[in-house]
């Protein structure tokens, strides 16, 4: 496909075959081959494979019974938990399509996506349940399934008991013939390029890339009843959905499930728990870290950590692997894709500060930014373009968007992702930024993430975040925001100085602004886009 080719890990095959059958599939297929090994663990609880998969019959049949068909929309909405596994993998078995809905919505946002997918049925933790019974007169939501996760909601009008709906239904399997091309996931993008799209996966966008997961880390995979995924990402979420759930289903992994991120359970639950493999982002290692005696809760049963979500800093990488032996590889995706598209090597050439290589039957092309027409060669800044059975039918209702982001080249139809990336003479990329994230001083073009590298090079720092503010000579001028490593200090002019030993003196923030903690996504993304906006806003008031 790619001068990448010669540099694919031993043993990773760059052509797969994908088995025609619905996303539920893989689940029926473990099921059936270790009905006995655990699958799910959660506050000491376990579940194992046959168990998880009698629920999901139950809950299909449920649902079924609820009146859900073909193609219907069930929103779901809830933490990392049982119920949210068991619900997943029951819509899908019912024929409906899972509106994935962020737990960490207000009000009006949870309101636009309801009313946008169309979905009659809901499922949803119990103490999310009042914002969505606020709103809910509002949409076309008809019955609310309340799952127990707190105890803390009373059910109004439309609500009932997830679990005892499901205690009543059959676990036979309901048998619905669910074709491999209909839409599986309505994925929300965060909507950092204006209003939330739902991107339309596929049971065979999610089955392949659950499979080419795999495949990238088969040889370092240990066997049904031994590997142990800790899932911390939110399941709502594009990347735990794909690399936790679907891909730890495939492997017979049992999923560790933990809710948020609360540091004192995740250290309890990873010592008493001892997972094999934890696909997280870069501040998820970096809690990890900076933990009082963390070597005593046994992180060093980690063997293998695939990062993404967010640009992973080279210091926090090298100190993790150095102090526990896990090895982090660097990976790359977008809700549009299911989302993985790139990784970096686990055997063979592994390249630090990359995204590595595409997934197999994955190619790109790096284009330029202003027309997308032309292929630029190594070395050179452009927009990352993919092509795979991975990347999704459209977005949910909206053909302009759809047609902005799935556009022709050279006769084959390309994701244009919306990121600055570029490859070197190995095929290996890089993501140098958003196009929308540049800032432009002086006529010069910054990168925040090049910025914020050499911030986390200096010992006090945690969390670093650069944007772009308004200046009245320079058009746009930088500035960062921190957070300190608890017990650590700096001063503006002592970071001043440490940047200005590792970059061009344009490039050196000129404000710098220290925060107990800076914004993040749901799967622990430093947001840029907040601090920008509290900038303006700023601004304009003054």
């Amino acid at each position: 496909m790619g001068e990448w080719d010669r540099h694919d890990p031993p043993g990773v095959r760059r052509h797969l075959e994908y088995p025609r059958i619905p996303l539920f599939g893989l689940l029926e297929r473990t099921a059936a081959a270790y009905p006995n090994a655990p699958a799910l663990w959660f506050r000491g609880l376990t579940m194992t494979y046959g168990e998880l998969l009698r629920a999901v019959y139950r809950c299909a049949n449920a649902l079924r019974g609820l009146g859900v068909r073909e193609g219907d929309r069930v929103a779901l909405m809830m933490p990392n938990a049982p119920q949210y596994v068991i619900a997943y993998y029951g819509i899908l078995k019912a024929g409906g399509i899972v509106a994935q809905v962020n737990p960490l919505y207000v009000e009006r946002e949870i309101e636009h996506q309801l009313v946008d997918c169309g979905a009659r049925v809901m499922v949803v933790a119990d103490h999310l349940y009042p914002k969505v019974a606020a709103v809910a007169p509002n949409t076309g939501l008809q019955t609310v399934l309340v799952a127990r996760m707190t105890g803390a909601a009373e059910m109004g009008p439309g609500a009932i008991s997830f679990e005892e709906t499901l205690q009543k239904a059959s676990d036979a399997d309901p048998a619905v013939p669910v074709r491999p091309d209909a839409v599986a996931v309505l994925q929300y993008t965060g909507g950092t390029t204006g209003v939330a799209k739902g991107a339309m996966l596929t049971h065979a966008n999610l089955v392949a890339n659950a499979l080419q997961t795999h495949e990238w880390f088969r040889t370092r995979q240990r066997p049904p009843g031994e590997h142990r995924v800790l899932t911390l990402l939110p399941l709502f979420h594009c990347y735990g959905m794909t690399c936790c759930m679907n891909h730890g289903i495939v492997t017979g992994a049992q999923l560790i499930l933990v809710p948020r991120l609360d540091i004192d359970e995740l250290m309890a639950t990873i010592r008493e728990t001892r997972p094999t493999s934890f696909p997280g982002v870069p501040t998820m290692y970096a809690a990890v870290l900076s933990y009082p005696r963390a070597d005593e809760y046994g992180v060093s049963a980690i063997e293998l950590c695939n990062s993404g979500g967010a640009p992973m800093p080279l210091e926090i990488m090298r100190q993790f692997e150095e102090r526990f032996g896990a090895t982090i590889t660097e990976g790359y995706g977008l809700s549009e894709a299911s989302p993985v598209t790139h990784i970096n090597p686990v055997n063979g050439l592994r390249k630090p500060g990359s995204i590595g290589l595409p997934v197999s039957d994955t190619d790109y092309k790096i284009v330029d930014v202003e027309t997308g027409t032309r292929e630029l060669p190594p070395g050179e800044d452009g927009e990352l373009i993919v092509r795979g059975p991975q990347v999704m039918a459209g977005y949910w209702g909206m053909e302009e968007e759809t047609r902005g982001a799935l556009r022709e080249f050279d006769g084959q139809v390309w994701l244009y992702t919306g990121d600055i990336c570029r490859r070197d003479e190995d095929g290996y990329v890089y993501v140098t930024d958003r196009k929308k994230d540049m800032i432009v001083a002086g006529g010069y073009n910054i990168y925040p993430r090049e910025v914020e590298e050499v911030l986390y090079l200096h010992p006090a720092v945690r969390e670093a975040a650069v944007v772009g503010v308004a200046d009245p000579y320079r058009g746009e001028t930088v500035k960062a925001f921190l957070a300190l490593k608890p017990g650590h200090s700096v001063t503006p002019e002592e970071l001043d100085r440490h940047c200005r030993r590792h970059l061009a003196p344009f490039k050196v923030p000129r404000l710098f602004e220290f925060r107990e903690q800076l914004p993040k996504s749901a799967v622990g993304k430093v947001l840029r886009r907040v601090l920008a906006e509290e900038e303006r806003r700023k601004q304009s008031a003054g």
